[in-house]
């Protein structure tokens, strides 16, 4: 059986259509949902899963996407030797709820994780827990985000709430422990230690979560010196005027006038005279936890740049364009060191025989707005927001490369490992393994996506809505404290700045679309509509 999925159109490969032929059937993997937790003779062989999960990682800032910001080797790796999703969405784009969505395969109204302010029920179903049950050691190391302790693993080091990029401290099985160092590379070698301390007689499913590239994106101080001199361009709608989009004129995360000089842009300077809104919590937070050596060499990179700022005096569109440059100069260091790091551990999978038989995805657990509308943070249904990276490589005897449009969640994620590992999928997740997709059988595969945000009122103003996303449209509605819909054709207009709604050449449209949010509605077991 061979298939052709679509060429891979990136940086590393633009023209080159790859193909993928499956050479051992999953039929042969041998583990079913009733296995014992404990191994067997055969347990060694069967998949070995590492999930790679970043937070806030726009698919604009890696290159297999898109190589106008940042190139991502490591990254572009994974999808080279294995699949790249390029439409990969989530179901509600913010932290704590799409981490709930990939351990429960369900939404965030179903498995109870609406928004960050709620406490994760960790005594529900989750796919480690099923690994566990089947025999699969777990892990989890890095950001859990989720209130509760964790549960379903044999393992796991996690960091307090967000963690801290510099010198942060873990809770490693239920004790509170320091750690030295920048937290990518910690967390980093924390993964590569638990995996040569493993049972070797056992699968494994690693859960890999970094803090990266999260707000407040303070570098590596070895990538301070990176992108000098660059000039990133600029999106086109970044000066968005919100034109007949009422609830986008709510938010309060615009790069102009929301993005603090001192806790986002690290203008601390020593006079105290930029006395912003979050000084304090920069300085006693943030920068406080550095070593000597490590702010010594924050400071001489910083410094400068404080007073050339301080001496500027810049107001208006200048300032907005600046504050856009030193965003994006930190933000993409951060990914630097993300990549660098997926990089090590690549490697040591390959040096250790582990790649042969193992799955590796990465994905951030939602996207991110690199200036687009003016902004930073995420959120809305808009497409920076609702859309993620994805790339996964599987067990090199599956033989499966390439790149595929379908349009995949984050409800996927759980059952596409269940499926791995030869288990029954629960009937009451509510995502689709992607493995029958990517061999080409595509007849059951969703047309359509839903999403739904919940949280509201919050520090960034956003407004609680819902929708639904085709290959071609997508329909919002925000609701509740406003009630309006906005209606895009992201064929002809992607960056979503003309709202269609309400006009009469579109209404054919409209009601199809409202009929497809219906029935997903109706489908997830949503309440309202």
């Amino acid at each position: 059986m061979c298939n052709l999925l679509y060429p891979v159109q990136s940086s590393f490969n633009r023209n080159l259509t790859l193909i993928f032929c499956l050479g051992v059937s999953l039929m042969a993997v041998s583990c079913s949902s009733n296995n014992e937790s404990q191994p067997d003779a055969e347990a060694s062989t069967r998949p070995n899963i590492i999930f790679i999960m970043t937070d806030d990682h726009g698919y604009q800032a890696m290159s297999a996407y898109d190589d106008t910001y940042i190139q991502t080797p490591n990254l572009d790796r994974i999808a080279r030797e294995g699949v790249l999703f390029r439409n990969s969405f989530v179901s509600n784009s913010i932290c704590a709820p799409s981490r709930a969505v990939l351990l429960t395969g369900k939404h965030s109204h179903l498995n109870g994780q609406i928004d960050n302010f709620t406490r994760f029920d960790s005594s529900q179903a989750t796919f480690p827990k099923y690994l566990q049950a089947a025999g699969y050691q777990t892990a989890l190391i890095g950001k859990w985000h989720l209130k509760s302790q964790p549960t379903g693993f044999d393992s796991w080091e996690v960091l307090i709430g967000q963690g801290n990029y510099y010198n942060t401290d873990f809770i490693e099985n239920g004790e509170r422990k320091p750690s030295h160092g920048y937290v990518t590379d910690v967390i980093t070698d924390k993964s590569i230690d638990w995996l040569k301390q493993r049972r070797e007689d056992q699968p494994f499913c690693l859960l890999v979560h970094h803090k990266a590239t999260h707000r407040i994106w303070m570098p590596d101080t070895a990538l301070l010196h990176d992108f000098a001199g660059v000039e990133f361009p600029v999106p086109d709608n970044f000066f968005d005027a919100y034109e007949g989009r009422e609830a986008a004129t709510n938010h309060m995360m615009g790069i102009y006038k929301d993005m603090d000089l001192v806790y986002d842009l690290k203008m601390k300077d020593k006079e105290g005279k930029l006395n912003t809104k979050y000084r304090k919590a920069y300085e006693n937070r943030m920068y406080s936890r550095m070593d000597d050596e490590q702010r010594a060499a924050w400071d001489a990179y910083y410094d400068p740049i404080i007073e050339e700022f301080m001496a500027a005096g810049l107001e208006g569109k200048e300032l907005a364009l600046w504050k856009y440059q030193r965003y994006m100069q930190d933000y993409l260091k951060c990914v630097r060191s993300v990549d660098n790091n997926v990089g090590r551990l690549l490697d040591y999978l390959d040096e250790s025989g582990l790649a042969e038989n193992t799955l590796i995805v990465y994905t951030s657990d939602q996207g991110f707005y690199l200036g687009e509308h003016g902004w930073f943070d995420k959120r809305y249904m808009y497409e920076e927001s609702l859309r993620t990276p994805l790339a996964m490589r599987f067990p090199k005897s599956m033989h499966l490369q390439g790149a595929t449009d379908a349009l995949v969640q984050n409800i996927d994620y759980a059952p596409t490992f269940m499926d791995l590992a030869g288990l029954d999928i629960p009937e009451d997740m509510q995502g689709q393994s992607v493995i029958p997709l990517l061999q080409g059988d595509s007849t059951n595969w969703r047309q359509a996506v839903y999403y739904h945000y919940y949280e509201y009122p919050n520090e960034h103003g956003v407004n609680k809505h819902f929708g639904v996303r085709t290959d071609r449209y997508k329909l919002i509605h925000f609701y509740e404290d406003i009630d309006t819909w906005e209606l895009y054709d992201l064929q002809s207009d992607p960056h979503e700045m003309n709202n269609l709604y309400g006009l009469p050449e579109y209404e054919t449209v409209t009601t199809e679309l409202k009929n497809q949010l219906k029935e997903l509605q109706e489908k997830y077991g949503v309440d309202r509509m």
